[in-house]
């Protein structure tokens, strides 16, 4: 099998500048793993690469869904993996790069997924939860699957009647089809970087100036024009840290721009998130970005790792 890379930390850590510097030295391609850079005309919020960046290397799963459009795990398991294949089969490393640890982690074990048939199921536990509130779809849930409905808080409304779904389409609770997936052995078995900061205050500086950055670009007007377009307040796209909380300024009548510390503070506790779910996998080499005097230091450490991990394999 080629050679396959997985960058991986927290929001603003440089991902996305280090898998373009290795697609350079390597012939890669990438493939994004970033639950919102799949939507077309959100730009600026989600920190996508910027065209010139992307002519440095061909980048994959970005840019392809209508904002409208909803996209689950399953979904990208199944595109991403045809994308890496594809890839693979042209005789080129692979770089995922991304911040949305299920995909990532999803794909690379080779998940599965219950089906979704559009047998009108959903559509009737959404009423259910609509007209009843989510607590009727979990009182259900905990009848046939008391461990799910343990472990998904009432505000998760969609993995609650995704879970109620998933027995009701195939009388197989989704924890059973959970520990049965998460026992077969991983599909892929990547070399794993991850970037983190020694000192969390410097991440969290380089979150801020982000976010200043976002809103110089004009993250604001972006917002206006998703709205302008027809796109809902309650689609899964404007739900993204940055669109969420200038909606929020929006529709109580303030201008956009005082959503922006909400925006940063909210952007830190995701990273923090981010890390938590990374550090998780033993697999991730992880360097401490903040203790190397400049970008070429850390590309020659990561470009060391690869070279060792080769040479075993």
């Amino acid at each position: 099998m080629g050679e396959i890379i997985c960058i991986v930390g927290p929001t603003a850590s440089g991902k996305t500048k280090l898998s373009i510097a290795l697609a350079r030295a390597m012939g890669a391609e990438i493939i994004s793993f970033d639950s919102m850079q799949i939507y077309r005309h959100m730009d600026i919020g989600t920190a996508k690469p910027t065209p010139e960046e992307r002519l440095a290397a061909p980048h994959h799963m970005l840019d392809f869904l209508d904002p409208k459009e909803a996209y689950s795990v399953g979904r990208y398991v199944q595109e991403a993996d045809a994308c890496l294949q594809g890839i693979l089969s042209r005789g080129k490393p692979v770089i995922l790069v991304g911040g949305t640890g299920l995909y990532i982690d999803s794909l690379m074990a080779g998940r599965s997924f219950a089906p979704t048939p559009a047998s009108g199921r959903r559509e009737e536990l959404t009423a259910l939860a609509d007209a009843e509130g989510i607590e009727a779809v979990l009182a259900q849930l905990r009848l046939v699957d008391p461990e799910a409905a343990q472990t998904l808080h009432p505000s998760n409304r969609k993995r609650i009647i995704r879970a109620m779904e998933v027995y009701l389409e195939t009388g197989k609770t989704i924890t059973a089809h959970n520990a049965e997936t998460k026992a077969l052995p991983p599909k892929y078995q990547p070399l794993w970087i991850g970037l983190d900061f020694e000192d969390r205050n410097a991440l969290y500086a380089r979150i801020n100036r982000r976010v200043e950055a976002m809103f110089a670009q004009g993250l604001a007007s972006e917002v206006q024009a998703l709205l302008d377009a027809g796109v809902p307040e309650r689609a899964t796209s404007l739900q993204a840290i940055g669109y969420k909380e200038i909606l929020a300024a929006l529709r109580s009548g303030a201008p956009a721009e005082t959503a922006r510390e909400e925006i940063a503070l909210r952007s830190r506790r995701y990273a923090k998130r981010q890390l938590t779910w990374f550090r998780r996998n033993r697999a991730v080499s992880w360097l401490q970005v903040d203790r190397y005097a400049n970008f070429d230091t850390l590309f020659n450490e990561i470009w060391q790792i690869r070279l060792d991990s080769t040479s075993k394999s």
